[in-house]
C-alpha cells in the first residue's frame, strides 16, 4: 500500500510546475485524473526529446496518472468536471491567471459542490499583489526572483540555473501544501484553497542571499562554484579535470592541510578559522590552485577519501546515471511506455520502509483513459460515451 492510496486528484495542470506536483502525488499512490484539451493535450507533449513520435519529456513528468480529454468549452464537459469534483479530494491547476474562473471552476464554485475539496493554484506571481495577472514561466521567475543574478561565473553575465528550479520548487511546495491540507482536513472536515506563487518559492530558497543583503548590506553577485560564506568550498582545476572540495568546518580544514602535505597552513593566522579564510580568500585561493594542479582528479580523490575530506569529480550526466552507487540506490527505474518503449526514469527520491513509491504506470497517451474514467468513476454507459464522442465533448 502506498501513502496516498484512496486520495483522488483532479489535475488541470500543464507543462511542468503543476504536472511535477501531481507526479509526486501519483507516485505516492494518489489516483491522478489528468484532464487535457482535445487533439493537442498538455503543451509539453510538444517538447522533445521524442521517440516514435512521443514526447519523453511529457512521459517522464506524467507517469502514474490517468488521462481524459475534455473540451472544457462544452457545457457537458463542464458537467462531467463537476461530477468528478464531487468524487475528488484535490484539484490542482496552473493555468494563466483567471482561466479557471472564466470556466466557472473557481475554488468558491468547487467548494460548494464539495466542501472537503483542497484546491491548489500555482501561478507565477500568486493570487494577490500588484503582479497577480502576469503570466509566469520558469525563466521569468528565475530572473525576477534574483536567482539568475547570483548564478554563473564571477563577474560574468546572469545565467539560468541548468534545471527549471522555478517550476520544480513551486511543485515541491505545492505538494507540501497539499499533504498538510489533507492532514488539516482530518481535524476540521473542511478543504481549503492553497495559493502557490513561483516567485514566493524562489525567494524561499535563496538561502543566505537575502541575509547577506539585509544583514551585511551586500548585493550578492555570481561567484562561479565558490560558496559565499565557506572557504575552501568550490571547484578547483586538477592536473586533468575539475574537482570539488568542500571544507565545511575548521576540523576539515586541518584534515585538508594534512592531506595535501601543507600542515603549516593549519595554524596560519590568515587561514586558521573559516571567517579568516573568507577574509583572506584572494590570498588563499592561488595557494590551493597551485596545490591541486599537481595531481590528477583520481589521485586527489584517493587521498581525500582516506583523509575524510569531502570531495568529488564534477560528473557529466552520463557518468552520474551510470555510477554504481546510483544504480545500487535504485533511484532510476525502468518503465515501459506503450509507444516509446523502455524508459529510465528517476522515481520519487523518498525511500519508505513500508509504503513504496515506485512508478506503477507510464504516462497516459492522449485521452487513453477517457472511457475508463467515465465508466468507472461516473457510471456512464457505452451509449452515453458514444454520444459524447459524436458531440466532440471528449475531443
Amino acid at each position: 500500500m502506498k501513502p496516498l492510496e484512496g486520495i483522488r486528484v483532479l489535475d488541470f495542470t500543464h507543462v511542468l510546475a503543476g504536472p511535477y506536483a501531481t507526479m509526486i502525488l501519483g507516485d505516492l499512490g494518489a489516483e491522478v485524473v489528468k484532464i487535457e484539451r482535445p487533439k493537442i493535450g498538455d503543451d509539453s507533449r510538444g517538447f522533445g526529446p521524442y521517440k516514435n513520435g512521443e514526447s519523453a519529456y511529457f512521459a517522464n513528468i506524467n507517469r502514474d496518472k490517468y488521462g481524459i480529454v475534455l473540451d472544457l468549452k462544452s457545457s457537458k464537459a463542464k458537467d462531467i468536471v463537476r461530477e468528478l469534483v464531487k468524487k475528488s479530494d484535490v484539484v490542482i491547476e496552473n493555468f494563466k491567471p483567471g482561466t479557471m474562473e472564466k470556466l466557472g471552476f473557481s475554488y468558491e464554485e468547487f467548494s460548494k459542490i464539495n466542501p472537503r475539496i483542497i484546491y491548489v493554484s500555482i501561478s507565477g506571481f500568486g493570487k494577490t499583489g500588484l503582479y497577480k495577472d502576469r503570466p509566469g514561466y520558469d525563466m521569468i521567475v528565475q530572473a525576477f526572483g534574483g536567482i539568475m543574478s547570483i548564478t554563473g561565473p564571477e563577474g560574468g553575465p546572469p545565467v539560468r540555473v541548468g534545471t527549471s528550479v522555478g517550476d520544480i520548487t513551486a511543485a515541491l511546495f505545492a505538494s507540501i501544501g497539499i499533504l498538510s491540507a489533507l492532514i488539516a482536513r482530518e481535524k476540521t472536515g473542511r478543504g481549503q484553497f492553497i495559493d502557490v506563487a513561483m516567485l514566493d518559492c524562489q525567494l524561499a530558497i535563496l538561502e543566505n542571499a537575502i541575509m547577506r543583503y539585509y544583514i551585511a548590506g551586500e548585493i550578492p553577485g555570481p561567484l562561479g562554484t565558490r560558496h559565499p560564506s565557506i572557504v575552501p568550498f568550490q571547484a578547483f582545476m586538477a592536473k586533468d579535470d575539475w574537482i570539488v572540495i568542500a571544507v565545511g568546518n575548521d576540523n576539515l580544514w586541518a584534515k585538508f592541510c594534512k592531506a595535501v602535505g601543507r600542515e603549516e597552513l593549519i595554524d596560519d593566522p590568515r587561514f586558521k578559522t573559516n571567517p579568516k579564510r573568507l577574509e583572506n580568500y584572494k590570498t588563499l585561493k592561488p595557494i590551493i590552485d597551485e596545490i591541486i594542479s599537481e595531481k590528477t582528479v583520481n589521485e586527489w580523490l584517493e587521498i581525500f577519501t582516506k583523509a575524510g575530506v569531502p570531495s568529488t569529480r564534477i560528473n557529466t550526466i552520463d557518468k552520474t546515471v551510470n555510477d554504481p552507487h546510483v544504480k545500487a540506490r535504485g533511484i532510476l527505474q525502468n518503465v515501459k511506455h506503450p509507444v516509446i518503449g523502455d524508459m529510465l526514469i528517476p522515481k520519487l527520491p523518498i525511500m519508505f520502509s513500508d509504503t513504496p513509491s515506485d512508478i506503477d504506470r507510464p504516462a497516459p497517451l492522449l485521452g487513453e483513459h477517457s472511457e475508463k474514467i467515465l465508466r468507472e468513476l461516473l457510471g456512464f454507459n457505452d451509449k452515453e460515451i458514444e454520444a459524447l464522442k459524436e458531440e466532440g465533448v471528449l475531443g
